[in-house]
C-alpha cells in the first residue's frame, strides 16, 4: 500500500509523513512547489501534475482544492485509487456552507469525492489552533493584538491531532469511509487565547478591541474582503456563545484532543522577540 499525502508543506501533512515514516508505512509527498525536497510535484490546481503523482498509489491524502477535483478524482480512479482522506472542514455544516468563502471550496470537494466511487473519509477540523501565529508580528513588536471579537469563542484543535487522525484512517480500514467532526478539547474566547499564551511565554499579552470596519481595512492587503467578511460574521455568530466540542479525536487515536496550551509550548519559539 503506498499513500500520496497531497500539501506537502502544510503543518498536517508534515505531520503526517513523519507518522508514516516512523512506522515503515510506504508513502510519497506531494507539493505543489516544485523543489520541495523529497516531494513529487503536485499542484491540486493543475491537472497535468495528477499522473505522476498517482501512479501506484492506493490512499490519497488530500487537502481542499475544488478548482481541479473533478480531473483529480477521474485521474485517482484511473490509477486505481481505493480511499481517499479529505482534510475539510467544519464550516461545511453551517448554513449558506455552499455561498461562504469559508467553506464552498471544502463542500464542493466533498460532494465531487461522495458521487465517485472511491472511498472517502473526510475529516472536519473546527479551528486551527495554528491559527494564533497570526498574533505573532503583533507580539514580536510589542503591539496589542487587534481583535474585533475578542469575546468569540473557537474550539482550537492541534495540527499534531490532525495528523494522528489522517493516520489512523489511512492505515486501519475500521474507522474510514465516514466523516468526523474534529476540535480541540475546549471552547475558548480569543482573550482566553491569548491569555493562555501570555502564561506559557510569562509575560503579558495585551490586546485591543476594534471595529469589524478597523479590522478588515488592517487586514485587506493579505486577507481578501469577502473572506474577511465570513471570517467576521463568524465570529459575531459565536461572541459570548462557546462553541460545540467534539470526541472526535479521541475516538481516532485513542487519546484527548491536546490542549491549545500544549499548542503554545510546542510553538513558542514562533512568538520570541
Amino acid at each position: 500500500m503506498s499513500i500520496l499525502v497531497t500539501g506537502g508543506r502544510g503543518a498536517v501533512a508534515r505531520g503526517l509523513g513523519g507518522l508514516l515514516a516512523a512506522r515503515g508505512v510506504p508513502y510519497r509527498l506531494g507539493s505543489r512547489e516544485r523543489g520541495t525536497p523529497d516531494a513529487v510535484h503536485c499542484d491540486l490546481t493543475d491537472p497535468a501534475t495528477f499522473p505522476d503523482a498517482l501512479t501506484g498509489i492506493r490512499s490519497v491524502f488530500l487537502y481542499a482544492e475544488a478548482s481541479g477535483v473533478e480531473a483529480f478524482v477521474k485521474e485517482a480512479v484511473a490509477a486505481g485509487v481505493e480511499h481517499v482522506v479529505l482534510l475539510s472542514s467544519s464550516s461545511v455544516l453551517g448554513p449558506g456552507a455552499a455561498d461562504s468563502p469559508l467553506s464552498a471550496s471544502h463542500l464542493a470537494v466533498e460532494q465531487a469525492l461522495s458521487a465517485s466511487r472511491l472511498r472517502t473519509t473526510l475529516l472536519r477540523p473546527g479551528s486551527f489552533a495554528g491559527n494564533a501565529l497570526g498574533w505573532a508580528w503583533a507580539l514580536k513588536s510589542g503591539r496589542p493584538v487587534r481583535l474585533p471579537y475578542p469575546g468569540a469563542y473557537c474550539d482550537p484543535v492541534h495540527e499534531a491531532d490532525l495528523a494522528e487522525a489522517a493516520f489512523a484512517v489511512l492505515t486501519d480500514p475500521a474507522p474510514a469511509g465516514r466523516a468526523y467532526t474534529l476540535t480541540g478539547p475546549q471552547s475558548l474566547t480569543f482573550a482566553a487565547q491569548l491569555s493562555i499564551l501570555g502564561e506559557v511565554l510569562g509575560r503579558s499579552i495585551p490586546f485591543e478591541a476594534v471595529s469589524a470596519e478597523q479590522w478588515k481595512a488592517e487586514v485587506d492587503e493579505y486577507v481578501p474582503g469577502p473572506y474577511a467578511d465570513a471570517l467576521l460574521a463568524y465570529w459575531e455568530s459565536t461572541d459570548g456563545l462557546p462553541v460545540e466540542i467534539t470526541d472526535g479525536v479521541e475516538r481516532l487515536t485513542g487519546h484527548p484532543a491536546r490542549t491549545f496550551r500544549t499548542w503554545v509550548e510546542d510553538h513558542a519559539d514562533a512568538f520570541a522577540a
